[in-house]
């Protein structure tokens, strides 16, 4: 296989692998962050810098000693046991967007992978740890939080809770003047709303930015401090054009969807989770981070342990049962994967190039090509994917030093891989 010289990006992916081997020879490198008491300022993790590297290799495992938070509780009981199978997938080799043919573990190290863990049916197949993270350890999924989220409302539906062709304003009338309000509950689902909305992540003008201040994720600079929550940011939203028919990718949206399943239950999203959470034998707690009025934030907020992530996998690969028992109605997670039109996806040309045969449907990236794959992403490299016809389970969690990387589109073409070598 040759390297696309013809493109700038698989020059860069391509010495990035080779950096990658150069660094597995030599070894890891110890992580000295927040080591001394108190740490020096040059390894001092801290709400201004955890997201930005190499600070956020501490603090995205680490985020509940920074910011206020959420705890979604595990069951009473002992953690379920993973059974283990392992295979060496070490060398297992996919290809790049780069035209070469690259090993599993060189992506990892590449990537800069924190954890990642493979299941298949049933049984743990391959399970790494990078840059000091270890499995008792609890990662921010971010975005991934939308998929939790997005299965949490189709429950709703199901249980009669939640009307999907229902307007927002129907149930949180504070939407009215703003871009929530006319959309459809299964518009929000799917991002189809039409909204005055840039996710620009490096922009601090953007309105993806202007939410990181009211969720509280970074601290706002005085000429933006002007929401001191995410209630009162979500109303301030403009709509531009009208909703339905198109994909467009809005972090507000969650939020406002989380919105509405909180007023049409009277629960709060974390308590919803919960209820889920309790059940499926996780290890550990998981958390919200909690914006400044103590509300959980629900488009990118949640962290667990990979381990954690795989079990709540296992139980969509699962149909909903757990040991015998139904946690969540089948007719949920089948209602995700049946998909959405691919063609209204593929008119997205950045996310399509990214995941090329997917469709996006209540919160998930659905894979249309052949058996559906649902797959949960979040900045940085966070994934869940779940195969159900591979009875196939993978969790990865990251700290890259960009929101959006040339590596995105390798961690799908990886997971796909995997998913064909495990189908046979």
């Amino acid at each position: 296989m040759t390297l696309r010289t013809d493109s700038p990006i698989a020059l860069q992916l391509a010495r990035h692998y080779a950096d990658a081997h150069e660094a597995m020879l030599v070894g890891p490198s110890r992580d000295r962050l927040m080591t001394e008491f108190p740490p020096v300022e040059a390894r001092r993790v801290t709400w201004q810098n955890w997201m930005s590297p190499p600070f956020n290799k501490w603090g995205f495992r680490h985020l509940a000693r920074l910011r206020p938070s959420i705890s979604v509780a595990a069951g009473n009981g002992a953690a379920s046991d993973l059974p283990e199978a392992i295979e060496d997938l070490d060398g297992f080799s996919f290809e790049s967007l780069c035209g070469l043919s690259v090993r599993l573990d060189e992506q990892l190290v590449a990537s800069h992978c924190d954890a990642f863990i493979v299941v298949h049916q049933g049984k743990v197949k391959y399970e790494r740890y990078f840059n000091g993270q270890t499995s008792n350890d609890r990662h921010i999924m971010f975005s991934v939080t939308k998929s939790l989220i997005g299965v949490l409302a189709e429950q709703l539906i199901c249980d009669g809770v939640l009307n999907p062709e229902l307007r927002a304003d129907h149930y949180v009338p504070e939407f009215a003047g703003g871009a929530f309000a006319d959309a459809t509950v299964r518009q929000l689902l799917d991002m189809a709303v039409g909204i005055a909305y840039t996710e620009r992540y490096d922009d601090p003008e953007s309105e993806s930015s202007q939410f990181g201040y009211a969720c509280g994720f970074q601290p706002a600079p005085a000429t933006h401090a002007q929401f001191a929550s995410l209630y009162q940011y979500l109303p301030s939203l403009r709509k531009r054009g009208e909703h339905g028919g198109f994909f467009h990718y809005v972090t507000a949206t969650t939020e406002a969807l989380a919105w509405v399943m909180e007023r049409a239950g009277g629960i709060a999203c974390h308590e919803l989770l919960a209820r889920v959470w309790g059940q499926i034998g996780c290890q550990r707690d998981g958390y919200f981070m909690a914006d400044p009025w103590g509300r959980g934030v629900a488009g990118a907020g949640f962290s667990a342990t990979a381990r954690d992530i795989a079990r709540f996998g296992l139980l969509l690969a699962n149909h909903g049962m757990y040991e015998g028992h139904a946690v969540l109605d089948p007719r949920a997670i089948d209602a995700i994967a049946q998909g959405s039109d691919p063609a209204i996806y593929a008119a997205n040309e950045e996310f399509s190039a990214w995941t090329p045969g997917a469709s996006y449907r209540s919160q998930w990236y659905v894979f249309n090509d052949h058996s559906p794959a649902l797959m949960a992403c979040g900045i940085s490299g966070q994934y869940l994917f779940v195969d159900r016809d591979a009875d196939l389970v993978i969790v990865k969690q990251s700290s890259l030093p960009e929101a959006i990387s040339l590596f995105d589109p390798d961690n799908v073409r990886v997971l796909r891989a995997l998913a064909r070598h495990f189908k046979g």
